[in-house]
């Protein structure tokens, strides 16, 4: 499978927990998968940050801004670090008339193809199924040495 295929599937894959993570009861782990595999695609170079945008429905009343990453033809928001705010560009207001890409894929697939990506290891056979914890995922995130650089935040 070439680089761009397997960018498209990855980004598709992510754009599927994204989607499942803004209704779903618990939301933690999806949201966690999903800056993880960001955080990938940015170290390899395979995403960029484009910029901030103002988030639409702040908390607390006060204005907020999100980090926009462009990854293959999707775009996607996560939480800023101190540094985005010195580095990126302020971009405005989210631009409305733009959408996603629709692809269907099922939760389940993307989950496994991001964790395939992620290097991360999953036992599906147990009888209760294991969920994927921010615990679990700091944990196996330890292992790997390109991880430890980077800050703890989570995307939505």
């Amino acid at each position: 499978m070439s680089n761009q295929h397997k960018d498209i599937e990855i980004a598709t894959a992510i754009y599927t927990v994204n989607k499942h993570a803004k209704t779903a009861l618990d939301n933690q782990p999806l949201y966690t998968l999903k800056r993880l595999a960001l955080e990938k695609m940015i170290h390899t170079g395979h995403a960029k940050k484009l910029g901030l945008h103002f988030v639409k429905n702040p908390r607390y009343s006060q204005q907020q801004s999100a980090v926009v990453i462009k990854c293959s033809d999707y775009y996607f928001h996560t939480l800023p670090k101190k540094e985005d705010f010195k580095k990126l560009p302020h971009l405005g207001h989210l631009d409305d008339t733009y959408r996603n890409p629709r692809r269907k894929m099922s939760l389940n697939l993307a989950k496994s193809i991001l964790k395939d990506y992620l290097d991360l290891e999953c036992s599906e056979q147990s009888t209760n199924k294991s969920r994927l914890t921010p615990r679990k995922i700091y944990e196996e995130k330890r292992k790997h040495e390109r991880f430890k650089k980077n800050s703890y935040f989570y995307g939505h």
